[in-house]
């Protein structure tokens, strides 16, 4: 994508570094000189304000961790400490934990923007499933964090999540026994989360480089799916024109995280986990995060004995294959679209169906929040059924009988209004890897 590097040291220094460790000439390459389509729009900014996001995350999170006890009897405490003593500790708490949110709000935008616009597919697969492996760590580092407060919630959403590992056959009991480090969730589950909470960002960070490796070897995906064919023409400069436009939407994303900062700090948060947590008293609904809440329908649709022919599978273990097949299917998507044509703009069909599918992920976080009785369960599963449907059945045949819209000869074409001057798509038995203008 890139080409031949275009950096030339001017200074003595500057070739002298430049011969024995490249860095500058990486940081031109990569973030100056790179050749960005010229066609991209707001939805690209949420690559960059994610890495922004992490190294919030990881500064604010090294900070409280210095201030945190992580002891049943004393975690919710030094949280306390370090509201009411540590200077500007609630500026940092609220930080840490309303960037847990807006990471999610951000990650979520940036997933729904790579399946609209097909940027899983040829030649991004990779790129695409070290997607999935960052939000899968995310996940597991948001859940840990979230027991670190030690309040109701906490203490009782780690004794519902761990139990879900006691479903698996032969292993399961072994493993929940490891993950509690006992045999109930107590202070040696708590030091366990503490310290993976504090190492898996890292983890992520490591990840996140060979993303932005992987973003740099295929080049970037475009609003209209069509791949580069002319540097000069289809392109500009990551510097200025991207980061400008980067600049632009990360202060207006930095604003609404701001206002939640300093104006609704708890709006997303549960009331309940502001009381210690309390091992002889269960909560009246035990409900995770927001941003958990739709795989939380999910694995509580599943409310019976699946009979297949050679085996049963238990209602408890059906819900959490369920939740899990519900993140593991997204790594297979560039397999199970069948289309040839990358962004929805051109597909009117699918365009319905990934908007069904945005309602569909909308209901089921909040049947998520809802407690699991009377009509919720049967809607918990219908919505189910809809979220594995859309993958497993309209993707692979909508790429069979859709006719897409004609798609624009290059990048350039789409920029100057020229959509016309393309060919349209053969779909079927004949149709072609690359659309010719």
């Amino acid at each position: 994508m890139q080409g031949h590097s275009q950096y030339v040291p001017t200074s003595g220094f500057g070739k002298w570094i430049d011969a024995r460790l490249p860095l500058p000439r990486l940081v031109y390459d990569s973030f100056i000189a790179y050749p960005v389509p010229k066609n991209l729009n707001y939805f690209w900014t949420f690559g960059g304000i994610l890495s922004i996001m992490l190294v919030c995350q990881i500064v604010t999170g090294i900070v409280l961790a210095m201030h945190y006890t992580a002891h049943v009897d004393m975690a919710f405490n030094s949280v306390e400490h370090i509201m009411r003593d540590v200077n500007y500790g609630w500026l940092l708490r609220y930080l840490h934990a309303t960037g847990a949110s807006m990471f999610f709000i951000a990650v979520y935008v940036h997933m729904l923007r790579g399946l609209y616009y097909g940027s899983y597919k040829d030649p991004r697969e990779v790129l695409w499933i070290l997607g999935v492996i960052i939000y899968l760590l995310m996940m597991a580092t948001a859940f840990m964090g979230y027991v670190l407060p030690w309040g109701q919630m906490s203490m009782w959403g780690a004794v519902v999540i761990t139990n879900l590992f006691s479903a698996i056959p032969l292993v399961g009991p072994t493993v929940v026994e490891y993950l509690w480090g006992g045999y109930s969730v107590d202070n040696p589950t708590l030091n366990r989360f503490f310290s993976l909470h504090y190492l898996l960002p890292f983890m992520i960070a490591g990840v996140v480089v060979l993303h932005v490796w992987a973003l740099h070897v295929t080049g970037q995906n475009n609003p209209t799916g069509v791949e580069v064919k002319d540097v000069k023409k289809d392109t500009v400069p990551f510097t200025p024109y991207a980061t400008i436009k980067d600049a632009f939407g990360m202060a207006v994303f930095f604003i609404m995280f701001m206002y939640f900062t300093f104006f609704q700090p708890n709006y997303l948060g549960h009331a309940v986990n502001y009381v210690p947590a309390d091992p002889l008293v269960t909560p009246a609904h035990i409900v995770p995060e927001w941003y958990f809440l739709p795989f939380y329908a999910i694995l509580r649709a599943i409310t019976f004995d699946i009979n297949l022919v050679v085996l049963t599978i238990p209602s408890k273990l059906g819900g959490v294959l369920a939740m899990f097949a519900a993140i593991a299917v997204l790594a297979f998507l560039p397999w199970l679209d069948t289309s040839k044509v990358k962004s929805t703009a051109y597909r009117p069909l699918h365009k319905q169906f990934f908007w069904a599918f945005v309602i569909v992920c909308v209901m089921l976080g909040w049947l998520g929040s809802k407690p699991p009785e009377g009509i919720f369960p049967m809607l918990s599963l219908i919505f189910t059924g809809l979220y594995f449907a859309y993958f497993l059945v309209a993707l692979p045949l909508l790429g069979l009988f859709e006719t897409p819209k004609p798609l624009p000869a290059s990048i350039a074409d789409s920029v100057l209004g020229k959509a016309k001057g393309g060919a349209p798509v053969v779909v079927g038995a004949n149709a072609a890897p690359e659309v010719k203008g």
